[in-house]
């Protein structure tokens, strides 16, 4: 099929978390030729397309994030520009670190902090969620990680994280907040890795990325920060997925009871979480190869985007897709290919997050916290602004804890 390009970087500003599904509804569901910051493009989504998204050989990472995503939100140099044999020696250090038993050790710091926090907010009048739990976490996975970490730093570290964060999808002041924190963490974490290697410390996270090889060759210390960064700054990025829980609790009150309880229904809740609310718009890498997919043609080096919004908004693969029903998750197995806002496929060997077990025990431990907390919101804005990205809940959401 001969495919037709218009520039779509405007679009995507503008409309944000919309954009993609907006195409791809009026193309019927088909890839979407365009171009995208000058360069060609291809949109698709869906079960089907995730799988060929994440084929091996299909799509590439290397120079295929843009310049603004590293300088904030990934780094240079990190495992999410890799690929090949390159790719897989350095997501074998992801994978050890973060899936299996270290998954409870970072969700139960999680919870100590959050209960002890919790505790300094009783009678404190009004506090920002938002910001609390990024303390909570940022603090935690720092531990977790073996990061020595002040207690005047606590909170620059918490702000630093976050704005990384917010500032990748950006134009402006939040881009430029956003590069000054990386290169603020990078510097410090630099260093860091280069005491480490000179005093080798107690096995921890940090010392493992310090000390890791590919191919026989140490990461520079630089790279190894970013790496080091790569870890703490996911786990910091739950607070988004914290402030929508309270969100949804506010909006259906009963499920507040049934995760206090369950934590069967608690883990539903999470992936219906992590399903309704905007989190990832899309995922991106370019054509390694020339590529046919649905009757169109995919020059290799076009940029693929995957629709992740779109397709967790899809009533084919999702009945009543923008009704919030943790239910649709009891009992039933989550195909690899379906539910996919940290990728798809199997995160040991392709280019799924390896942090998702962390993201879903972190946020499962928080939710039930929040669930048996006696809060209540005062008066505030709780609207959700899918054109900015990463979308926010309007005031944080701010609580009251008597």
């Amino acid at each position: 099929m001969a495919m037709t390009r218009r520039e779509q970087s405007l679009a995507l500003a503008i409309k944000g978390y919309a954009w993609l599904p907006d195409l791809r509804r009026r193309s019927h569901g088909q890839p979407v030729p365009m171009r995208l910051l000058g360069r060609p493009a291809v949109a698709i989504g869906g079960p089907t397309a995730a799988r060929f998204f994440y084929e091996a050989g299909t799509v590439e990472r290397h120079d295929a994030i843009p310049g603004p995503v590293l300088d904030t939100l990934f780094g240079r140099g990190g495992v999410h520009t890799l690929d090949g044999r390159a790719h897989e020696l350095r997501k074998a250090l992801f994978v050890a670190l973060l899936m299996g038993d270290g998954v409870e050790g970072l969700a139960k710091l999680a919870g100590v902090a959050f209960d002890e926090a919790a505790d300094r907010w009783r009678g404190a009048g009004e506090i920002s969620l938002f910001d609390e739990t990024a303390l909570v976490l940022a603090d935690s996975a720092a531990e977790w990680c073996g990061v020595p970490q002040e207690q005047s730093d606590r909170t620059a570290l918490a702000m630093d994280l976050l704005a990384m964060i917010d500032g990748f999808g950006a134009l402006g002041t939040r881009q430029v907040w956003a590069r000054l924190a990386r290169g603020r963490r990078e510097r410090r974490l630099t260093r860091l890795i280069e005491e480490v290697r000179r005093e080798d410390p107690a096995p921890s996270a940090l010392s493992a990325i310090a000390h890791h090889t590919a191919d026989g060759h140490p990461l520079d210390a630089h790279t190894a920060a970013v790496e080091l960064i790569n870890i703490i700054r996911p786990a910091t990025a739950v607070t988004w997925l914290v402030s929508f829980a309270a969100h949804a609790m506010e909006r259906w009150p009963e499920t507040r009871a049934k995760i206090a309880e369950s934590d069967e229904y608690t883990a539903a809740f999470v992936h219906e979480v992590r399903r309704f609310y905007p989190f990832a718009p899309f995922l991106g890498g370019r054509a390694a190869r020339d590529l046919f997919f649905q009757r169109t043609d995919i020059p290799r080096g076009t940029t693929v985007l995957l629709d992740v919004y779109g397709q967790h908004h899809d009533p084919r693969v999702w009945p009543e897709p923008y009704e919030f029903r943790p239910e649709r998750f009891l009992g039933r197995p989550i195909g690899e290919y379906e539910l996919i806002p940290q990728g798809g496929g199997d995160p040991r060997t392709g280019h799924r997050c390896p942090g998702e077990q962390i993201t879903v025990a972190v946020l499962g431990t928080l939710a039930q916290r929040l669930a048996r907390l006696e809060y209540y919101l005062p008066p505030q804005d709780l609207t959700i602004d899918l054109a900015r990205i990463p979308a926010r809940v309007g005031s944080g959401p701010r609580i009251v804890v008597p």
